[in-house]
């Protein structure tokens, strides 16, 4: 059998897998249940959810290539992940339950308005949107030169096929879904990691011991940096924004929130957020020593080094002297990360613009049935879309400029929901979009200014510099009466 022929195959099993949980999670659920989940999840099967819902496919081929020019130096950030998840477990996870909210963003509208609600909705909306599109156009740009390509399908067709076989496996499940598809994800991806490095160690020659050793005296293990404060592999900027980094594209994020939101209560949460975000640093710990034996194996085959380094993965696991079992793990680990992600972020739009824009929660289930599938049908279109015109004016720069797009929206959400925590004080609720606005307009001016004038280069300071002018902006809208107390 051919290697497109191989991996279509792997595919079609993973969506018939996928396609039987989506059953059997929606089976005698309420229509409120695909928002929520029926808060009834335990809370290990959270856990082991939360272990892969952050790992997109682009994540899965570009993780091991990054030991070849930074090698395990995204350690350090994932270490800043374990602190931000124990912060998002005792600060934000209380918050969310004591508040009964569907949708994280619902905070915003009883601590301040309706406009600073709609406004956060609106941020997350776009910044899932245009993220989990332009991750989705990587993958299916990989499985047509796999797959579809050489068996003269043509681009639109493998993104529209693709899209409708998500949506219609999210459609009927919902929350209870994602939870189900992520925890199958986690397994696939640990397995595919795995085994992968069992054979391409077994192929250079190393049993366990002799792989330890190799992988320690190798150049490409270091994991601290503590030399070179400039550099961006500086471990205290690396800790720090790991931190900052995970509480607001995990705990300000609705994707990835509403798995939590299922749990039963938040002490249950708690516990499957907390095993959640250590697990995942020895899971990124497994990516790097993949990534250290892919650099390995290139220099002791002779294969020439990819020019990109995400393209390691895929050029060592389908090279001639790897067993294809290799390829097939390759394949099954990229298509579990990457249709997983793309359909958790399809419910959690469908919840967030159902509930937090369109305001329909509770109340007839037939009524709120009909309008979550119509909205679903609506995100799975738009999402298609959006990868199309990707692909029309494909280019490294404009999606570039998306995931930057992506990184200053967060900024916003998070000043938001840091001033209503930190701060007791009513805002004017009209004026709170012109700050949301203006903070990130600012923020890309001010990285000009530095990087013209001083050479600096804001890297993850982007973050923490949008969410301060947030502050500093709804500091100013503080009411007159509020502000003499």
């Amino acid at each position: 059998m051919s290697t497109p022929w191989i991996v279509l195959a792997t595919i079609v099993g993973y969506f018939l897998l996928l396609f039987l949980i989506s059953w059997a999670a929606s089976r005698r659920g309420a229509a409120s249940d695909a928002l929520t989940g029926g808060r009834e999840a335990p809370w290990f099967i959270v856990a082991i959810a939360m272990i892969g819902a952050p790992i997109s496919g682009v994540t899965f081929v570009s993780v091991p290539g990054m030991v070849v020019a930074k090698s395990y130096s995204y350690l350090q950030m994932a270490l800043g992940f374990v602190i931000g998840y124990f912060a998002i477990a005792y600060v934000l996870i209380p918050l969310f339950y004591k508040r009964k909210l569907v949708s994280i963003y619902g905070y915003l509208e009883q601590r301040f308005g309706a406009d600073t609600h709609k406004t956060g909705a609106w941020f997350f909306f776009i910044s899932k949107m245009l993220g989990a599109a332009v991750r989705f156009y990587v993958v299916c740009v990989t499985l047509q030169l796999l797959v579809f390509a050489p068996l003269g399908i043509p681009f639109v067709v493998n993104v529209v096929a693709t899209i409708a076989l998500i949506f219609l496996y999210t459609l009927q499940g919902g929350v209870k879904t994602v939870i189900w598809t992520d925890t199958l994800k986690s397994f696939c991806l640990v397995a595919s990691v795995v085994l992968c490095i069992f054979f391409i160690a077994r192929g250079l020659g190393y049993d366990l011991a002799g792989l330890c050793r190799a992988i320690a005296d190798d150049d490409s293990s270091q994991m601290f940096f503590l030399d070179n404060p400039k550099e961006g592999t500086y471990f205290w900027k690396q800790f720090v924004a790991g931190i900052f980094m995970v509480i607001a594209t995990t705990g300000l994020d609705q994707d990835l929130m509403q798995r939590t939101l299922a749990s039963k209560n938040a002490d249950e949460s708690k516990k499957g957020l907390i095993v959640s975000g250590i697990t995942q640093f020895f899971v990124i710990a497994l990516f790097l020593i993949l990534g250290t034996l892919l650099a390995m194996h290139v220099k002791a085959s002779g294969m020439a080094m990819p020019e990109k380094s995400d393209e390691l993965f895929g050029a060592v696991a389908f090279s001639s002297g790897m067993p294809m079992v290799v390829g097939v793990l390759f394949i099954l680990g990229l298509i579990a990360a990457a249709y997983s992600a793309a359909g958790s972020a399809l419910t959690s739009l469908t919840t967030s613009f159902t509930v937090d824009i369109l305001g329909a929660a509770g109340g007839d289930e037939a009524a709120l049935s009909r309008k979550r599938k119509l909205v679903h049908v609506a995100m799975a279109a738009g999402m298609g879309l959006v990868i199309l015109v990707f692909y029309a004016i494909s280019s490294s720069d404009a999606i570039s400029a998306v995931y930057t797009l992506a990184s200053y929206t967060y900024g916003p959400i998070l000043g938001l929901f840091a001033f209503g925590m930190m701060c007791r004080a009513t805002v004017r609720d009209r004026l709170v979009p012109v700050v949301c606005v203006a903070a990130p307009v600012i923020s890309f001016f001010t990285q000009r200014w530095l990087e013209t004038s001083f050479g600096y280069t804001l890297g993850f300071e982007l973050l923490l510099l949008n969410a301060a002018l947030t502050m500093i902006g709804l500091w100013l809208l503080v009411k007159k009466a509020d502000r003499k107390k």
